[in-house]
């Protein structure tokens, strides 16, 4: 009864268009955890006297806590027009809400859907899916490593969501789904060098765009999926990243076990550098509404510079109150080489790149609710 209240409340303040809609669903997550995080083994503290050390201060986190509205209209002919707005809630600082998450409109049918406006690509999704922890959020999140090179605090570019996007999403055919994302070049712009003048014949243009396609098996037990996203910059020295990324998981009844492939490669005029990561996520349930859960990732070193690799390990314990209600207590720890600064990927403890070596480590008690 309250959910319909809300819903005949948030539909009195949309135009009257809004009531021809055959459905409109009010949904999201309220996840808050306490939290105590510190930064230690900074490895310029001595020589350079930047010291990244952060001592241990407790904090609360709202953990990619949102709320969403999402709908569809019958057009006929097997046709539907379909729309999702969606936006983070930072209530542990009553942060402002905006639709800074998937927000789309497009159409479906037998076709399968084609969407444009803010959306998460088949690579970010990909990495989400093999998160063992509920919400994939947290100081646990594998964004901790993957998609970066040598280090950097929260998500790499991979791991964000694209805005300016048109995708198709295939029909399911027999489990497997294919996804096609074109990042437009609505950015497009000079591109300047410093102490040089900025001309066309000279330099030329910033002609960003992007694209992100993917494959994903689901059938029974068995999950698998193949991504690749590309960011091609556009300017004179011809930057382009890539990242590719392979990923398999099996539920054996009392858990799962998975193991996620991440590979990133930055190639430019003279520069062409290459990273490799991997993570091990696990769960086993110990009764019918708990489970432990688990994962361990190793990013090795960035190609031709030692010691900018890291492992990450992150244990934790989450109790199911309901299907809704999870309370939860998990501890993290990023172990950085010499040359590395990799950060969490959620709620980093902000140590910055000038300290590299230091290790972000903290634990998080706290409850999920979906709705």
């Amino acid at each position: 009864m309250q959910k319909k209240i809300i819903a005949l409340a948030v539909a009195g303040l949309m135009s009257g268009a809004a009531f021809a809609q055959t459905n409109v669903t009010i949904y999201g997550a309220a996840d808050v955890t306490f939290d105590n995080v510190k930064a230690t083994g900074d490895s310029t503290a001595a020589t350079a006297g930047a010291n990244g050390n952060l001592s241990a201060r407790n904090r609360v986190s709202s953990n990619s806590s949102f709320l969403g509205f999402r709908g569809s209209e019958d057009l006929g002919g097997g046709l539907k027009a379909v729309f999702q707005f969606e936006g983070g809630v930072g209530h542990d600082s009553g942060g402002n809400y905006s639709f800074n998450r998937d927000s789309f409109v497009g159409v479906a049918g037998g076709f399968g859907t084609v969407a444009a406006g803010t959306l998460t690509g088949p690579t970010r999704s990909l990495g989400a899916a093999m998160e063992p922890f509920a919400g994939s959020t947290g100081i646990t999140a594998n964004i901790g490593l993957i998609g970066k090179l040598g280090g950097g605090a929260g998500a790499s570019l991979f791991d964000t969501r694209w805005t300016n996007t048109i995708a198709y999403i295939s029909p399911s055919m027999g489990g497997l789904t294919a996804t096609a994302a074109y990042v437009a070049n609505e950015n497009k712009s000079r591109d300047g060098l410093a102490g040089v003048a900025d001309t066309p014949t000279v330099l030329g243009q910033r002609n960003t765009w992007g694209y992100d396609i993917g494959l994903r098996y689901a059938v029974g037990p068995i999950m698998a999926g193949l991504t690749q996203n590309q960011v091609k910059i556009g300017d004179v020295p011809g930057n382009k990243t890539t990242d590719t990324r392979l990923a398999g998981r099996y539920n054996f009844g009392q858990g799962t076990v998975g193991l996620l492939w991440d590979r990133v490669r930055t190639e430019a005029v003279g520069v062409d550098r290459k990273r490799t990561a991997w993570f091990l996520p696990v769960t086993f349930n110990v009764t019918p509404t708990g489970k432990i859960v688990a994962q361990y990732g190793k990013a090795g070193d960035v190609s031709g510079t030692s010691d900018t690799g890291a492992s990450m390990f992150a244990l934790g314990y989450e109790h199911s109150m309901s299907k809704r209600t999870v309370v939860k207590a998990v501890w993290s720890q990023i172990s950085n080489e010499a040359a590395a600064f990799y950060d969490f990927g959620i709620n980093p403890v902000g140590f910055g790149a000038s300290a590299a070596g230091a290790d972000p480590k903290g634990f998080q008690v706290g409850v999920r609710h979906s709705f």
